[in-house]
């Protein structure tokens, strides 16, 4: 562990470019499309269970779809209408059970919302699951789950993730300018509930102004501070965040409760806020659209199930043929297949870029600089990792660390062979697994 620490420390990351185009833009309403897609499977863990019909009368915060596991998330209507059907929708992560809704234009809010009554810990987590809130930053982790770890008595911190640190997205960044107030009170929910004694804001000091407004709303709040990170790629790594803001290290394979840490998205803790007012639960999200292959870039509010051609039609549509459709950032975002494919929860963005810039570029020969090396957060070891891969050497593999891998994609972006490192890192990963499952 001590080698791993120090590797840690002296990972230099990588130097993306910000692209931040539309930081200035406010967050615009879409309105509501003709049909929705809302998946079941909008979290780490298991699917939810759909609990409607073909037919199903629906309203906006109604529940259609029950969660089904211990890491689970229930899954709400974002809009009125009927249920078309329940389909089978292929996702980039496989089949995912879908309930299609018409709207009906009236978004008639159900009458199951309510504020709901929370005074201690234990009926706060529960308010929280049944609003269906998971990670909206884009891990997706079940926010109930994660507000209630097992050692609940030894965490006494809570970290706000606001770095966003990927390239174009600026949707965490107008959560702060314009709902700043809801992420306070948020935080002071999350602070009094589990009872902790520190909140630290990280925010990357490429963001000045949103640094400048969150120290002006925890002025004189106890318990309250906001850190400035280094503007470097991946900074809003759960792990890097909670050294760079803390200086604690979280162990191999362990949470950052066993350190003491929860850390949130700041979408999250905002939404938390506007959760315990109005009992609505998540059913809209706040999305970048951008790209050279987009009209227009701006933040926009749509219903959860809209689908991503829809989206892009609100935004002036595609100013040319579409090369490459993201969910999330060009670092460590998902590449859809269609157009088609609808917002989920934990969606922060939406790139289209043109074929040009989505045109990868040939790589070369690896001339073993080490610039994979210097840039892992992790401070692994990319060209000994596809080496053991190459071979099959899973001990090899277990003895490098290769499960630490983030697949943050630092060490592709620095290489100047161009080569898919990442992607060698994900299958390197991939095959260690299934070493490990036999």
């Amino acid at each position: 562990m001590a080698v791993f620490k120090k590797l840690v420390r002296s990972a230099e990351g990588a130097k993306v470019p910000h692209y931040k185009n539309t930081e200035n833009c406010e967050t615009v309403k879409m309105t509501v499309p003709a049909r929705v897609y809302v998946s079941m499977q909008q979290h780490i863990g298991a699917p939810a269970k759909a609990c409607v019909k073909k037919g199903t009368e629906v309203k906006v915060g109604d529940v259609i779809g029950t969660a089904d596991g211990i890491i689970s998330a229930a899954v709400h209507s974002p809009v009125s209408g009927k249920v078309f059907g329940i389909e089978e929708i292929m996702f980039p992560t496989g089949k995912v059970q879908t309930v299609v809704i018409d709207t009906d234009g009236l978004q008639t809010v159900s009458e199951s919302v309510k504020a709901p009554v929370v005074t201690d810990h234990a009926s706060f987590v529960q308010a929280i699951k049944d609003s269906g809130l998971v990670g909206l930053g884009g891990a997706g982790f079940p926010t109930g789950v994660k507000l209630d770890p097992q050692n609940i008595s030894e965490v006494d911190t809570l970290v706000i993730n606001a770095a966003e640190c990927e390239p174009y997205i600026t949707s965490d960044y107008r959560e702060m300018m314009e709902c700043g107030e809801d992420v306070i009170e948020g935080a002071k929910a999350v602070k009094e509930y589990l009872g902790l004694s520190k909140v630290y804001i990280g925010i990357e000091a490429n963001k000045p102004q949103a640094i400048e407004k969150m120290k002006s709303l925890i002025s004189g709040i106890s318990g309250f501070e906001v850190v400035t990170l280094p503007s470097v790629y991946p900074q809003g790594a759960e792990k890097i965040i909670i050294e760079t803001v803390t200086g604690k290290e979280v162990p191999k394979g362990a949470l950052p409760a066993s350190v003491g840490v929860i850390v949130m998205n700041v979408a999250s803790v905002g939404f938390i806020n506007r959760y315990l007012k109005t009992g609505m639960p998540l059913t809209t999200k706040r999305v970048t659209v951008d790209g050279d292959a987009v009209a227009k870039a701006q933040n926009v509010e749509v219903v959860i199930g809209t689908s991503v051609k829809d989206l892009v039609e609100f935004c002036g549509g595609y100013t040319q043929e579409p090369g490459k459709i993201i969910y999330g950032g060009p670092m460590m975002g998902t590449a859809l297949t269609s157009d088609e494919m609808p917002i989920i929860k934990q969606n922060n963005a939406i790139l289209v870029f043109g074929q040009e810039k989505a045109t990868l570029p040939s790589p070369s020969a690896c001339i073993r600089c080490g610039r994979c090396i210097n840039a892992c957060p992790m401070g692994l070891a990319p060209v000994e990792i596809a080496l053991a891969l190459s071979i099959k050497d899973g001990e090899e593999l277990t003895a490098l660390n290769t499960d630490l891998c983030m697949e943050c994609g630092s060490c592709s972006f620095v290489c100047p062979a161009k080569r898919p490192v990442a992607q060698t890192m994900k299958e390197a990963k991939e095959f260690l697994r299934k070493v490990d499952k036999k």
